[in-house]
């Protein structure tokens, strides 16, 4: 299992106890929310038992002080309805509103009154009772403020840890990152400090070779001066990450092709390089770090091809937004679609032997360094694969003579 297996595992896992931790709060709140909802339809039917006594007894005085203290001590929003459905009686609600701000005149709400009422049919089913003389009369009630908010909490709750979360995970990715930025870089600037003693050696020793063995013509001595300098635009490569490279214009067609020359001889014959598309297109480029982009792509796409197979490399001009889109296809084993976007991610490799960090660096560099996009264009399992990489064209007008 790979690193990126492995932190993607994690994420999964606290994913999955972040859920059960939400729901059981979920559950245990709503355990309490049907508690006291029972314990209010209970104070509701006490509080009718008692209303009907009063409207029984109405003119006894010694009870009423008792059935005074009962509803003043009520908390619920009560409405009692006559059987054709007109408001008889209300308690525990704002009966009036004001109609002259300035002189706080008020006068009875009867549109306020319809509202609540058609909350509380919504809300509860209605409890029949008797008036005074018997009459027939209907009591309706509405969940009290504490409930409604109980009701709500939980969900508010799961939203403010949610989002405590999310910034934590922001946070600390950002910081993390940012720590591994700075191994990276420290780890990059001294790999091309370390080359620069043996690089300047076997420079050395080249040149005693051609002058002690007269070999100043020899094609070998000539493609071990090759290495040698990809040697050293290696070094420069490692000592410009984590500083603003210098981008210059440059023909796309002509870069592209330098490499794939050199690339050519140091692979196996059975791989066919194709180069084709606008050859007079230009782009700013840092050649030293635009050239691991192309080493990465086609090392990439070397590894899928198991025998014999073509690598083509397709430049092509957007003019109506001034873009160059360069596709590095090849006929390998292809890319699931489902990981397309995991192939950028670092320690994602296929391979058993590798770091999984090269299509993971050449997004960066594409991106980072040179303000373009990178992506699997096309792929289909058993065929092969296109990256495209878009950056932006850079225009030049020569003067024209008059």
């Amino acid at each position: 299992m790979n690193p990126y297996q492995k932190k993607r595992r994690w994420k999964i896992f606290l994913l999955v106890f972040a859920i059960v931790i939400g729901s059981a709060s979920v559950l245990y709140s709503d355990f309490f929310v049907k508690k006291m909802e029972r314990e209010e339809a209970t104070q509701f039917k006490l509080w009718v038992k008692v209303a009907e006594q009063r409207m029984k007894m109405y003119d006894n005085e010694m009870l009423a002080e008792v059935f005074e203290t009962i509803k003043k001590n009520n908390k619920m929003d009560v409405i009692i309805t006559k059987a054709d459905g007109a408001i008889y009686l209300w308690d525990g609600l704002d009966s009036t509103k004001t109609l002259y701000p300035d002189n706080k005149q008020k006068e009875y709400d009867s549109l306020y009154f319809v509202k609540q009422l058609n909350v509380m049919k919504q809300q509860h089913l209605p409890t029949a009772m008797k008036g005074i003389y018997g009459e027939p009369l209907i009591a309706y009630y509405k969940d009290s403020a504490i409930l409604t908010q109980l009701r709500y909490f939980p969900y508010i709750q799961l939203g403010v840890i949610a989002l405590f979360l999310l910034t934590a995970y922001v946070a600390f990715s950002a910081a993390r990152k940012a720590e591994q930025d700075q191994v990276w870089v420290g780890l990059a600037k001294e790999t091309a400090h370390q080359l620069g003693t043996p690089i300047s050696s076997l420079m050395a020793w080249v040149e005693i070779i051609k002058t002690r063995y007269s070999a100043e013509d020899d094609s070998l001595i000539a493609e071990m001066e090759n290495d040698i300098s990809r040697l050293e635009i290696i070094a420069d490569r490692f000592s410009k990450i984590g500083s603003k490279p210098i981008l210059e214009d440059h023909v796309v067609y002509v870069v592209v092709e330098n490499f794939i020359n050199y690339f050519r001889i140091r692979t196996s014959d059975k791989i066919n390089f194709v180069i084709e598309g606008d050859k007079q297109v230009r782009a700013m480029l840092c050649v030293p770090l635009f050239d691991w982009v192309i080493e990465n792509l086609l090392k990439n796409a070397v590894n899928a091809i198991d025998n014999e197979g073509t690598i083509t490399v397709n430049i092509i001009e957007n003019l109506v937004k001034e873009e160059v889109f360069i596709d590095v296809s090849d006929t390998g084993k292809g890319i699931p679609r489902a990981m397309f976007d995991t192939v950028f991610q670092p320690g994602y490799t296929t391979r058993k032997r590798g770091w999984g960090l090269g299509l993971s660096l050449t997004k960066r560099m594409v991106e980072n360094y040179h303000n373009g996009q990178i992506f699997v264009k096309d792929s289909e399992p058993g065929k092969g694969t296109t990256f495209r990489i878009i950056l932006k064209s850079s225009i030049t007008y020569e003067p024209t003579s008059s």
